[in-house]
């Protein structure tokens, strides 16, 4: 797939068919760090196939040569933010010199949180520009000093996932005490579930995390197919005038927080079943008038559901969003760019943020910019169910979390051109 825009129409408002999911990219990068970690004895499957995931293996890789050679490594994980934060606290178990780096943009994402974190365990680690941003660089092979560590709960929930992954490993083992609110629990939840499924013992007291050193288990963790990806399938049944999508793999007791989808969307009108065959996802009504939605536990759902929203004429409010500030691009003043080219705009009420769409209109053709960001353009995809034509600019941006999703587009009837 190419960056030339693509034109996106769908003759038809029925939608259909079967989808098979790439695995979670969350899961997928915990479960790289998990088996690099136990040099082996934890094996992966049904590993994602997102760029994030892809870049994320090739650079454990990289740091691995490091040992070997005893040369400065750069690692370049581009725009892959999982990676970043979780190879920030990794590199550091590594016996080698590393200059961690990515994109433009990712150098304009903080990491100055955790980076202080691990400097008071007594990691190594300067910043080679600009202080609190990427690149960083450190030095491997970290001596520890201390085992408690506090870091704000309400920033990145990916810094305390990050630190946690490599607790087990730490000679001392780790004591992380959260300070305010937890933001995106659901994402440490799920860490903790994958080392727990790799042997690894934790207890969590209060605001207190607690994980003694201890060796990983012999076993296979299974990657579940991709949760934030489900959600523009159910854009696309709450957009369609008639709707049902098989999901194989998803399962209703899943670790991803974005399971939230399911409802969310019953207020759109989408109803969902779990069957042996997967999940199953129908439109059965125009949904309820629940205004407020709390995306605290899964702001990765945010655009899906504000894209939705807009293009319905439905006047929603939104809190818990706070975090899509620092995301690939600034999340919330992209969707206000976005939806105002057909009348929607967005409020904001201190950290809450009303949708208004009152004044919403059908244009024969709309053009959406994505901002370098995969959700972007797989929120206003779905669109394309009720305008006459959209085009979405910079469409390879989906491979970083969905490689597949305009083929899958295509193979249910939408029509793609370049």
């Amino acid at each position: 797939m190419s960056s030339t825009p693509l034109t996106l129409r769908r003759p038809s408002k029925v939608i259909q068919g079967t989808v098979q999911l790439t695995g979670s990219k969350s899961e997928s990068n915990r479960a790289l760090i998990i088996q690099a970690l136990s040099r082996g004895a934890v094996k992966v499957e049904n590993l994602s196939a997102a760029a994030d995931t892809v870049i994320m293996n090739k650079a454990l890789t990289l740091a691995d040569t490091s040992r070997e050679t005893g040369e400065t490594i750069t690692v370049d994980i581009g725009p892959a933010g999982t990676a970043m934060r979780f190879l920030t606290s990794y590199l550091n178990l590594v016996e080698g010199n590393f200059i961690l780096t990515g994109t433009e943009r990712m150098q304009q994402r903080p990491i100055g949180i955790l980076v202080d974190a691990l400097k008071t365990l007594g990691a190594n680690i300067d910043y080679e520009k600009k202080d609190g941003f990427p690149p960083l660089v450190i030095k491997g092979g970290m001596a520890q000093d201390k085992q408690k560590v506090r870091i704000q709960g309400n920033v990145s929930s990916q810094y305390l996932s990050s630190l946690l992954l490599i607790a087990a490993s730490l000679k001392q083992g780790l004591v992380l005490e959260i300070e305010g609110e937890l933001t995106s629990r659901p994402y440490v939840t799920m860490t903790l579930d994958m080392l727990q499924e790799a042997g690894i013992a934790h207890t969590w007291t209060d605001n207190t995390i607690e994980i003694a050193p201890q060796e990983f288990k012999p076993t296979t963790i299974y990657v579940e197919p991709d949760w934030s990806a489900a959600s523009y399938w159910y854009a696309m049944v709450a957009l369609s005038e008639k709707g049902e999508v098989v999901l194989p793999g998803l399962k209703a007791h899943s670790l991803q927080g974005d399971i939230a989808i399911v409802d969310i969307m019953t207020h759109f009108g989408v109803a969902s079943s779990f069957q042996d065959d997967g999940l199953h996802i129908a439109k059965v009504n125009e949904g309820s008038d629940k205004v407020l939605f709390d995306f605290k536990a899964c702001p990765d759902l945010a655009q899906t559901i504000v894209a939705l929203a807009a293009a319905i004429r439905r006047d929603i409010s939104i809190t818990g969003v706070e975090t899509l500030k620092i995301k690939e691009t600034d999340r919330l003043t992209a969707l206000k760019n976005e939806i105002e080219k057909f009348g929607a705009t967005i409020t904001a009420d201190g950290e809450t943020y009303h949708v208004k769409a009152h004044e919403v209109y059908v244009p024969k053709q709309i053009t959406f910019d994505t901002y370098e960001d995969h959700r972007m353009a797989m929120a206003f995809a779905p669109l394309a169910l009720i305008f006459d034509e959209i085009t979405i600019k910079d469409p390879v941006v989906v491979e970083k979390s969905y490689p597949d999703f305009w083929e899958h587009l295509q193979q249910q009837g939408f029509t793609i051109k370049q």
